[in-house]
């Protein structure tokens, strides 16, 4: 039990979910991939006549059932082992201060995460204009970090490794430039 309450190294959680991969394909010629799940959600509850989601939906099942896991995962994670506290790098923590984020106790420092900040200008802006992005992003580029990065590059797909590419640039840009300024507001 002792290994389940500590972070792995990324060299034992990287292969492991690099596997992900081979296992779904050779199980059943199956993709990986999140966001794909969003689309089978909306074409099952959704019985409208629009072309994106007319399609059997039932062939792509075990996806929601994968989504279902990560949920249930993330949950029984939250419940058996939330007493343990997290570290947050030192570095970080003089970074968030800087910008009146105090809350170094908890990965989702109030400051920025809760109802009230998310009535602010600041709050807006990163809950509803990022939420936005990503969705529109992740449709723009046919698929998710998970489903590009991980999936795609293991298929050696050039589109993939183009997304990967955007992707990471696209996080450096905005913890380097953009969230600076949003965190002033």
């Amino acid at each position: 039990m002792n290994i389940l309450q500590q972070p792995w190294p990324w060299y034992v959680a990287g292969p492991l979910i690099g596997l992900t991969v081979p296992v779904l394909l050779l199980l059943g010629n199956k993709a990986f991939g999140i966001s794909s799940s969003l689309r089978h959600i909306c074409a099952a509850c959704l019985p409208a006549s629009i072309p994106f989601f007319s399609y059997d939906w039932k062939k792509e099942i075990w996806n929601l059932f994968f989504v279902a896991g990560i949920f249930g995962g993330a949950a029984l994670a939250w419940f058996v082992f939330h007493h343990q506290p997290g570290a947050v790098d030192p570095r970080l923590v003089a970074d968030l201060q800087h910008y009146g984020i105090n809350s170094h106790s908890s990965f989702i420092p109030k400051e920025v995460f809760s109802w009230k900040e998310l009535l602010t200008p600041r709050g807006a802006i990163m809950t509803i204009g990022g939420g936005f992005l990503v969705g529109f992003g992740t449709r723009y580029a046919g698929g998710c970090t998970s489903g590009h990065s991980i999936m795609g590059l293991s298929n050696l797909q050039w589109p993939s490794l183009v997304a990967t590419i955007c992707f990471m640039v696209g996080g450096f840009i905005m913890a380097n430039l953009i969230l600076p300024f949003i965190l002033n507001l």
